[in-house]
């Protein structure tokens, strides 16, 4: 599992110009799936992702955790993070899982999160979607399960 982490005043998801998903505060996931990925990657990345501490203390240094500053989280499926872009100038995603692995270990992960005790928004699993949101710092962060 691959995700990009986006620190957020304030996101929204939109599926056909109407809002499904926002927070005002907190992190957008984009969550890509492989066809590997298992419940210990889903372990793993929700516990880096609600304890990474890339929030401001008092002094304005990254110390505190989403669940420190009671952050929610909007999630959103994107099989396009495992694009392979090695060959010509058409990305290929053989890499991402197929639709009903993904969907199945999208929810499972959301499960996770909220298990933690962070609300979750999400957009809609495959739909063309747009997702709006203002980057605080920016402070972006990409985290691969097989990395760890």
């Amino acid at each position: 599992m691959r995700v990009v982490i986006q620190r957020s005043n304030k996101a929204h998801v939109t599926v056909d110009e109407e809002v499904i998903g926002s927070i005002d505060h907190g992190l957008v996931v984009l969550l890509g799936v492989t066809h590997d990925d298992t419940e210990e990657d889903i372990d793993y990345l929700v516990n880096k992702i609600v304890n990474l501490r890339i929030f401001e203390d008092e002094e304005g240094k990254m110390n505190l955790s989403l669940k420190d500053v009671k952050g929610n989280i909007l999630s959103i499926s994107q099989f396009t993070l495992y694009a392979d872009t090695s060959r010509g100038r058409r990305p290929s995603f053989v890499d991402a899982a197929k639709p009903d692995q993904a969907l199945d270990l999208y929810e499972r992960f959301n499960k996770r999160i909220e298990e933690e005790g962070v609300h979750v928004e999400t957009g809609e699993f495959g739909q063309m979607m747009n997702v709006s949101l203002v980057n605080h710092g920016p402070t972006t962060i990409i985290i691969d399960s097989k990395d760890k």
